[in-house]
């Protein structure tokens, strides 16, 4: 199998990031997008086959009440914070896909991932938005991720997946992986951000990976740089794994 092992931003400075990992996922993107000279000057000081996975902004996700967003630099205006988030039809979601896609391209970038909150329910609202949205935006150039959180059942995460063409991004050793293919794997740490994942959790991980052909793994925990690098030498070694970027 194809597997690309990284984190979920930089937890060390990118030369040193780059020489043990070949992808990482930009979170950077997500709170406050950076201007195109710097996502220009990140592309250029990696190694050409490194891979920049892309956290959609949250302004096309995550309602105005989401407390991401302090991160912001420009507050939003009244009116703009009844248009943001939950994939909705507005001006603003708009723009920010905009700007995401923009980034994506200088980046390029494979994936992107759409990070939802928990009160993005499976509401008929949310889930009309869900679809108007990606059936919109342009399908050629890009895999898209969705992690919904909360309460969805699995069966409908699996049909909207298999409809709109997206890859399912879940948390494996919380919530049992889902067919689609690449897998794309994020690993939160065990009830909170603060933990540090066991060996017998990292043999385990390595286990649910079986079966698929590629697979993108981000370590999105408070250890995530030592967890990642050990679950890298110990656990991905053998004529099942190979490394590279697509």
């Amino acid at each position: 199998m194809l597997l690309k092992v990284g984190c979920s931003g930089f937890p060390v400075n990118q030369r040193e990031y780059a020489s043990w990992f070949r992808v990482v996922e930009v979170q950077q993107t997500f709170y406050q997008p950076p201007l195109r000279k710097t996502a220009w000057r990140w592309r250029e000081t990696m190694p050409p086959d490194f891979e920049f996975v892309l956290k959609a902004w949250q302004l096309i996700t995550h309602p105005a009440t989401s407390p991401t967003y302090r991160r912001l630099k420009r507050p939003l205006t009244l009116a703009e914070r009844g248009q943001a988030g939950f994939f909705q039809d507005t001006p603003l979601v708009r723009e920010a896909w905009h700007l995401t896609r923009e980034l994506a391209l200088v980046l390029g970038t494979r994936v992107i991932l759409f990070q939802c909150p928990a009160s993005f329910t499976p509401a008929l609202a949310h889930l009309q938005n869900l679809r108007q949205f990606f059936r919109t935006i342009s399908r050629e150039e890009f895999i898209y991720a969705w992690e919904p959180r909360g309460d969805w059942p699995r069966e409908l995460v699996m049909e909207l997946c298999e409809e709109l063409g997206l890859i399912p991004a879940v948390d494996p050793l919380v919530t049992p992986p889902y067919p689609q293919k690449p897998a794309y794997f994020r690993l939160h740490g065990m009830g909170s951000y603060r933990y540090n994942y066991s060996d017998p959790e990292l043999a385990r991980l390595a286990e649910l990976l079986k079966g698929y052909t590629e697979a993108y793994v981000f370590f999105n925990n408070s250890n995530m740089w030592e967890n990642a690098r050990r679950f890298l030498t110990r656990w991905t070694e053998g004529p099942q794994f190979s490394w590279g970027s697509s």
